[in-house]
Formats: C-alpha cells, sequence, structure tokens
C-alpha cells in the first residue's frame, strides 16, 4: 500500500517518522542532560586527549560563522526545509538512500531550530581531539546533518559512476 503523494509504503513513512523522533528526541534529551550536568565551559574527558564532553553554546553556525545572526538562521531553515522536502518529492523511490539522508538533514535541522527558537543559541557538547587538532565541538542534530549529507552525496556518486559505466560500454 502507497502513501500515494509522496511515493511511499506506510512501512517507509512509519521509518522516516521513527527516525524523526529518535533524532530529535535523542538531540533534546542529551543536550538536556549535558545542560543539567555540566556548567557552560566545563568538560568531562571520556577518552583523555580525545574524546570530551565539553558544553557550550553557539548562536552561530558551524565553526560559530555568522555568530549572532539568528534571523538569517530562521530564513536558511525556512529554505531548507522547503528544498528538503522538494528534492525528496522529486527523488525516485528506489533512491532509499537519497531519502533517509534527506530525512536525517531534515531532523538534524529541526533539532537545532528548536534550540535556536527555546534558547537563542544551539547546545554543543560533543567535542574530539583528533591528531591534536580540537575539533569544533558539535551535537546529535549536527551528526544527522553531517551523515545526511554524505548519505545523499554517496547516492548520486553511486548513480554519477553507474550512468558514466554505462555510457562508456556503450562507446
Amino acid at each position: 500500500m502507497k502513501v500515494k503523494k509522496l511515493g511511499l509504503t506506510y512501512k517507509n513513512l512509519f521509518m522516516y517518522l521513527l527516525t524523526f523522533i529518535v533524532i530529535v528526541v535523542g538531540d533534546q534529551v542529551t543536550k538536556l542532560i549535558v545542560d543539567h550536568t555540566l556548567a557552560l565551559g566545563g568538560s568531562y574527558s571520556i577518552i583523555d586527549n580525545f574524546f570530551y564532553f565539553t558544553y557550550s553554546h553557539n548562536d552561530g553556525g558551524a565553526w560559530g560563522i555568522f555568530s549572532g545572526k539568528m534571523n538569517l538562521f530562521f530564513i536558511v531553515s525556512i529554505v531548507a526545509t522547503i528544498g528538503i522536502v522538494y528534492f525528496f518529492l522529486q527523488s525516485e523511490t528506489y533512491q532509499k538512500i537519497t531519502r533517509f539522508g534527506l530525512v536525517l538533514v531534515f531532523c538534524g535541522m529541526i533539532g537545532n531550530l528548536i534550540d535556536r527558537v527555546v534558547f537563542g543559541y544551539v547546545r554543543d557538547f560533543i567535542d574530539f581531539i583528533i591528531f591534536g587538532y580540537d575539533f569544533p565541538i558539535f551535537n546529535v542534530a549536527d551528526m544527522a546533518i553531517t551523515i545526511g549529507i554524505f548519505l545523499v552525496i554517496l547516492e548520486v556518486g553511486i548513480e554519477e559512476y553507474k550512468a558514466w559505466k554505462i555510457s562508456k560500454s556503450q562507446l
């Protein structure tokens, strides 16, 4: 049985809704736990010199760019939502990786948008030091966005490679 307008089975729709709930609730719960257990700027070592929970507020984007430009992030969120829905609806039903990637991006965007609306900043806490580089602190929503973008790029790359192989074999 298909959910006609979206080209989805009820099973797919259920999985996307479950993913949405797990990511958004998981993001908010982990942020709440950190908010209640660490002081702002406080850090807890998970693996020394590699992995920490370090509580920070980010009123900008990735790496703190556009700090304090809250209106910009609301506009970007609206445009991104429209874009995600558009690309999801334009994707083919066999493009399961792309569709799941878009769902992850949407979930992450909503998780961070909740923080921006409620607090005026995003709560970050996952902190890695990789080969001496202190990577920017992030959260579960950021992971969903990053993994989602990777999945979309992966499937597009696979499809392009397949098309290239087919065109090459026809020469």
